[in-house]
């Protein structure tokens, strides 16, 4: 994950404590019948179905931490695919946990199995499952996740698996604080505006970007498409 949370090959699921690698390419190429070889304009090369590895990633941590009693939410755009912005996944999945509990955290995925390594950013632990990238962050946007950012989260099914996600107000708001002039990819996260706007908050979203510019241009761009209403000078 960016800071930005951003802004997602099918897998079978491991046992807590294993990994497996994700289904190779040429499992996912429907065979014909009578014949062994794929159709002619099927290639070996042909890219895995990103969307369900990240998916099956997502459920296999997301199962090792309900399971070892961690306070967590899902966040970045496999939330968003929760919340219902169904856009492909192609990068990664990622987790936010309170700065406090990262190092628990840590130790459990490594006894589940996963390696957990350290990056220069120090706002984020990384991992892999099923030849994912897995991301377990503390910060989101600059800023500590707390304890009432997750209480604040909701109990969602990602496929078959229950469990905390950022709510659609924190979600967004963690994208568009993220906004600098260094990372600025509106296009990215246009479309979970879009298809999250009735579920969010947007005027906690106006307090959480206080008077940044970026943010504030992202925000008066959403107006100007009629996403949200034009905000309003308190007197």
């Amino acid at each position: 994950m960016t800071q930005h949370g951003d802004d997602l090959a099918s897998a079978g699921r491991a046992p807590a404590g294993e990994t497996q690698p994700a289904t190779a390419v040429s499992d996912l190429v429907p065979e014909v019948p009578g014949t062994q070889e794929p159709p002619p304009d099927l290639t070996p090369d042909l890219p895995r179905d990103r969307t369900q590895a990240i998916l099956e990633a997502t459920k296999q941590v997301g199962t090792l931490l309900k399971r070892n009693g961690h306070r967590f939410a899902l966040a970045g755009s496999v939330a968003a695919y929760t919340h219902g912005a169904g856009t492909n996944l192609q990068h990664d999945a990622d987790f936010c946990v309170r700065p406090e509990d990262a190092e628990t955290v840590a130790a459990t995925l490594r006894q589940g199995g996963l390696e957990v390594r350290t990056p220069p950013e120090d706002w984020l632990l990384k991992t892999e499952c099923f030849g994912q990238s897995v991301d377990i962050i503390f910060r989101l946007a600059h800023r500590p996740v707390t304890t009432e950012m997750l209480d604040r989260a909701e109990e969602m099914p990602v496929q078959s698996v229950l469990m905390p996600v950022l709510s659609a107000t924190d979600l967004v708001a963690s994208l568009v604080s993220a906004f600098t002039e260094h990372y600025c990819d509106f296009g990215a996260v246009l479309p979970v505006a879009r298809a999250l706007r009735e579920k969010v908050d947007w005027e906690e979203v106006r307090r959480e970007c206080g008077e940044d510019p970026m943010p504030a241009a992202f925000l008066f761009l959403l107006e100007r498409l009629n996403v949200i209403a034009p905000w309003k000078e308190q007197p």
